[in-house]
């Protein structure tokens, strides 16, 4: 999601970049270089993404996680083979959150409305308890891993939203080094990731208002994820950022940026301070961090590299 913006040193320098601008898994993307995308690369950048939709999007018919989900007794689903860098993250943020982030916490938010037709219309309390009869799914007692396999004994909503743009914006900055880029920024939707030698400034964006930041990180050949719960927010107080334990939308805590050195980790870790403290994922993590309480507090973490202005 977009919960920041960033702004190159390049421009400062009156240094023309090119940007390669489109629409993929339902957000603006950008990616800027020094030099233009070749038409080829391009296309396979574009490939990539719709590979990885296929994969993982659950508001696809035609994915591998709506076949998990469709399966009436459960089954062997093999994912691709990049996929355990993105499991073995969910099994450390499973843990460091005692089950709080969980990739099947889709089935969670289909009760709430964010279903596959975006429907915003949380089910009846007939229909939830219906749902709740054989117990919440859990990544920790559904699902059996073996590698990139998943065993599962019962239809199960997965949903890797909690890092998987970061994930997928990683794998898109894996095809331009191997293309020979350097230098560049990836903007997937708000998750970024930066290579290069020049510092970006990053402008840490307000959760309530879109014109104002209330701060700035110096970026450097890593990556910085966010997220809030004003985006993809609807009907009373509810949104997207929910406790997979309770299927409840989280309340003290309303933003979060994280800057690692992948953005997957960092997008993961964006949804785990909604659940904790840094001090327990940095045991797990090499992270840093700002986070936004309801009332306005904020807290940053002693190896922030930047400036709060509140």
């Amino acid at each position: 999601m977009k919960t920041f913006e960033y702004r190159d040193n390049a421009e400062e320098n009156n240094v023309s970049n090119f940007v390669f601008n489109f629409k993929a898994i339902g957000t603006h993307w950008e990616i800027e270089t020094k030099k233009p995308l070749r038409y080829m690369l391009q296309q396979s950048i574009l490939k990539r993404i719709e590979q990885y939709d296929v994969t993982y999007s659950r508001f696809r018919s035609d994915s591998l996680v709506s076949q998990v989900s469709a399966a009436p007794d459960g089954g062997n689903f093999e994912f691709p083979d990049d996929s355990v860098i993105l499991f073995d993250l969910y099994d450390k943020l499973y843990t460091a959150t005692d089950g709080a982030v969980d990739p099947l916490v889709g089935r969670e938010l289909e009760l709430l409305g964010y279903d596959q037709t975006y429907s915003l219309r949380p089910v009846t309390d007939h229909v939830r308890a219906k749902a709740h009869a054989e117990g919440r799914a859990t990544w920790s007692k559904d699902i059996v891993r073996v590698g990139k396999s998943l065993v599962t004994r019962r239809p199960l909503v997965i949903d890797v939203g909690a890092a998987g743009k970061g994930y997928l914006v990683d794998i898109v900055s894996g095809l331009l080094h191997e293309a020979g880029f350097k230098e560049f920024i990836i903007d997937g939707g708000g998750d970024i990731r930066h290579s290069g030698e020049d510092i970006t400034r990053i402008g840490l964006e307000h959760p309530y208002d879109p014109n104002q930041v209330i701060g700035v990180f110096n970026l450097k050949n890593r990556a910085i994820c966010a997220s809030a719960v004003n985006r993809r927010a609807w009907g009373d107080r509810l949104h997207h950022v929910i406790d997979a334990r309770t299927g409840i939308p989280v309340r003290d805590v309303i933003a979060t940026w994280v800057v690692a050195d992948n953005a997957a980790t960092a997008d993961g870790l964006a949804t785990a301070l909604f659940f904790t403290g840094g001090d327990r994922l940095a045991d797990l993590f090499r992270f840093s961090y700002v986070r936004m309480f309801e009332g306005g507090r904020v807290e940053i973490s002693r190896n922030f590299d930047g400036e709060l202005f509140t």
